[in-house]
């Protein structure tokens, strides 16, 4: 397999000419050729990092994800304890973040830790958040605040969720009270994170909790749901805010015909694609969803046009071929081949494909929206920093040339800054610019970090950079 090192990572992109689109192949001026020298970003563009209250705080064993984890749902079969220990001490991390440079970092609001009980508000927990706000400001670091990343409390859960009677009513009130409470604070919020990927494996794939599977009329009300929801939080942050910006993260992956001259495999990697990538997005731009997302409760047009900023998440891309064998799956075998760049494996199968030109098709996208874009996380799970480096060059050059093109990004934030609990997998896969041992909490700054710093300090990237992760005969291929 190549990308067996990270000094000759560029062969991921290497391509013959003939298969190249740069518009003009002999203008050495071209963002990606090594010898364009640096490529400056705009003055107060946002080099950042993100990170979600269960993966970092420690603690928090009043959500639905605690009870997936004592469940044994864990695939590592690691238990998330500490985490990084942000609860007790996240400044030790921020002191870290400003001493790399970093000025920006996304957060989230742990719902179980403010909300334990319904309606019973912990006024120190509030105050705990307050704090960290507080000690981002201070450090010269912006704050954005998540909402929603994943999890909520137990009650909420057994309830329904978000296909609860009451649900978005009861979502409602907790942003309000958090929003009332922090927003002195902060002015930038997302109200939902990846909304998509929450009712894809929650209710298709059976991987998040609540793990049902195959039940994708679930999974399309969910994020009809969360839309609606999300409407309503953006009015009402806005009411108490009137400098406040508001969105969500989105997540877009790229599916990819394994075989593009079988017209099944195009036609099936066409429909993951409309059904993951368009809902939430379509329900925002349009305020109506396209077959075949309106077959389930599509009354979305409150949604149209709440949103101030479109929050992308973007790491992959997944190959997809035609499989009569998987009805429950939506006909669609979805796998990463073996030779393309990729990342540490999970516990059972391949992450994804490492693919920082996937970049360039989520904002060509959510450009249609006319809103402006933050890469709100990108990354790779790799402990020995194998392709790290590479990855983060590459999105870099990729967002450069887009701004070039006038596409409206305002900021890159990485995931993430230390290693943190993974979800499904534990400590399994490790996306940190900072490596983390969770059992003594010790600390391990990766090149990877050095090499952020580097590009946050000087709101560039260096012709040295650009020379190292991409040698002079290969091109960065602008598709599109």
């Amino acid at each position: 397999m190549y990308l067996d090192c990270w000094l000759r990572p560029c062969r991921a992109i290497a391509y013959n000419a003939s298969e190249m689109k740069l518009r003009n192949p002999e203008n050495h001026s071209l963002p990606g050729h090594p010898a364009a020298g640096t490529l400056e970003f705009p003055e107060g563009f946002l080099w950042g990092v993100s990170t979600a209250a269960h993966q970092v705080e420690g603690g928090n064993d009043n959500n639905q994800w605690a009870a997936w984890e004592a469940a044994g749902r864990i695939r590592s079969g690691d238990t998330c304890g500490l985490a990084c220990d942000w609860w007790r001490n996240a400044e030790q991390d921020f002191d870290l973040a400003q001493r790399m440079g970093i000025n920006a970092l996304r957060l989230s609001v742990e719902w179980s830790r403010v909300e334990s009980e319904e309606d019973s508000w912990d006024l120190q927990a509030l105050d705990r958040y307050k704090s960290a706000l507080r000690s981002l400001h201070q450090r010269g670091i912006r704050p954005m605040v998540c909402l929603h990343h994943f999890t909520h409390p137990r009650w909420f859960e057994a309830r329904g969720g978000f296909l609860g009677s009451n649900a978005i009513e009861t979502f409602h009130r907790f942003a309000k009270r958090v929003v009332e409470e922090l927003g002195e604070l902060c002015e930038q919020w997302v109200t939902f994170n990846e909304p998509n990927v929450y009712g894809a494996l929650g209710y298709v794939l059976g991987e998040f909790p609540p793990g049902r599977t195959g039940e994708i009329g679930a999974a399309v009300r969910v994020a009809n749901a969360m839309a609606r929801a999300h409407a309503q939080v953006y009015r009402t942050i806005h009411q108490l805010q009137a400098n406040a910006q508001v969105g969500w993260a989105h997540n877009y992956v790229v599916f990819e015909a394994a075989n593009h001259r079988s017209r099944l495999d195009r036609w099936t990697a066409a429909l993951l694609s409309q059904l993951f990538n368009e809902s939430f997005l379509a329900a925002v731009e349009n305020g109506k969803l396209d077959f075949p997302l309106n077959l389930a409760d599509g009354n979305v047009d409150e949604v149209k046009g709440t949103c101030d900023f479109v929050g992308l998440n973007v790491y992959s891309r997944f190959h997809v071929a035609f499989s009569a064998e998987k009805s429950a799956q939506l006909f669609a075998d979805v796998f990463v081949p073996a030779h393309v760049p990729q990342g540490d494996s999970g516990v059972d199968k391949p992450y994804g494909e490492a693919y920082p030109e996937a970049i360039r098709a989520a904002v060509k996208r959510a450009s249609r929206l006319g809103k402006p874009i933050y890469i709100l996380e990108n990354g790779v799970p790799d402990a020995q920093d194998r392709i790290r480096p590479w990855l983060i060059v590459n999105a870099a050059r990729h967002l450069h040339s887009l701004i070039q093109e006038g596409h409206d990004i305002r900021g890159y934030f990485h995931w993430t800054l230390i290693d943190n609990f993974e979800w499904t997998e534990g400590w399994n896969l490790r996306f940190g610019l900072v490596a983390l041992d969770p059992q003594t909490q010790q600390r391990t700054m990766r090149k990877s970090g050095e090499l952020y710093s580097a590009i946050a300090r000087a709101n560039a990237l260096s012709a040295a950079m650009i020379e190292q992760f991409c040698p002079p005969d290969e091109t960065l291929r602008l598709t599109g």
